[in-house]
């Protein structure tokens, strides 16, 4: 029977971007995030913005994520701001100080895909990037098979 590993793969694949990422940033003179921060700014700027979502997308509780966020805007790098729409909630941006950090984030994750598209080849590269774009619809909700 084949070990379904593709969600590890992919894990790995994040990890790998996360420590090359947070590894340039650190000898470029920036403050160090942890991964879990890391992940939770990547999220910020895939543009989810609600703490509430935010502690959904990572799988953490509201209470963690408001630690995390805590630590960010201690940092300068966020702001937490009620929602005008909804006083119960929060709504988390980046903070105008962050902006040197947001861009010499995206030049990184840029060099990374140029090194990941020379060590992979062109052709694997795209085909990777196109299968992760791809709708892939709502996660199901599969039934357990019946063992036989």
């Amino acid at each position: 029977m084949k070990s379904p590993r593709l969600m590890i793969n992919l894990l790995t694949a994040v990890y790998w971007f996360d420590e090359a990422l947070r590894a340039s940033l650190r000898s470029g003179g920036w403050d160090t995030v942890t991964r879990a921060q890391s992940l939770l700014l990547a999220n910020i700027t895939a543009g989810e913005h609600r703490a509430t979502r935010l502690a959904r997308n990572l799988g953490v509780s509201r209470q963690a994520i408001s630690q995390m966020l805590a630590e960010l805007e201690a940092k300068g790098l966020i702001e937490v701001v009620v929602d005008p729409s909804d006083r119960r909630a929060r709504i988390v941006n980046f903070s105008s100080r962050s902006a040197a950090l947001r861009d010499a984030a995206h030049e990184n994750l840029t060099r990374l895909e140029d090194l990941l598209r020379e060590r992979i080849g062109p052709r694997r590269f795209d085909g990777l990037s196109e299968a992760l774009m791809a709708d892939w619809g709502e996660p199901p909700d599969l039934k357990e098979k019946a063992v036989r």
